[in-house]
């Protein structure tokens, strides 16, 4: 028996290839159905401090420059004061929400914008139709 040194084994890989093939199916199918689920512990939270809804803060401005501001009335002239007096039985994390009339000059809406940012009042918003 005499063995040739020349001769290359050859290796078959097809039924190795057809295993793999066969696993990878079976994983393709499995892992979208994994279900990965961590314990974790969480704090508790304090029963008794719930949130509290802010009033919002209405200003309506009409064609005649009269101002109410919720269901007080204001004089045009002396809204600047007395509006900042009024803020101080307001909270200011309220939401402003100024509605004027549409034939109104502009510099009169700003100079109500002007008294109610420098009240204190950081969100303000201008009414609109739409």
């Amino acid at each position: 028996m005499a063995y040739n040194w020349d001769e290359k084994p050859e290796l078959n890989i097809t039924p190795l290839v057809d295993v793999m093939l066969v696993l990878l199916a079976i994983m393709m199918v499995i892992a979208p159905n994994m279900i990965y689920e961590e314990k974790i512990n969480l704090p508790q939270s304090s029963k008794t401090k719930s949130l509290s809804k802010i009033p919002p803060v209405h200003i309506t401005i009409d064609k005649d420059k009269n101002l109410k501001v919720n269901k007080d009335n204001f004089q045009f002239n002396a809204f600047l004061d007395n509006f900042f007096l009024y803020s101080k039985q307001l909270d200011l994390k309220a939401t402003v929400l100024i509605s004027a009339d549409k034939s109104l000059d502009y510099g009169v809406v700003m100079s109500v914008l002007a008294a109610v940012k420098q009240a204190g009042f950081i969100e303000v918003s201008l009414a609109t139709n739409g």
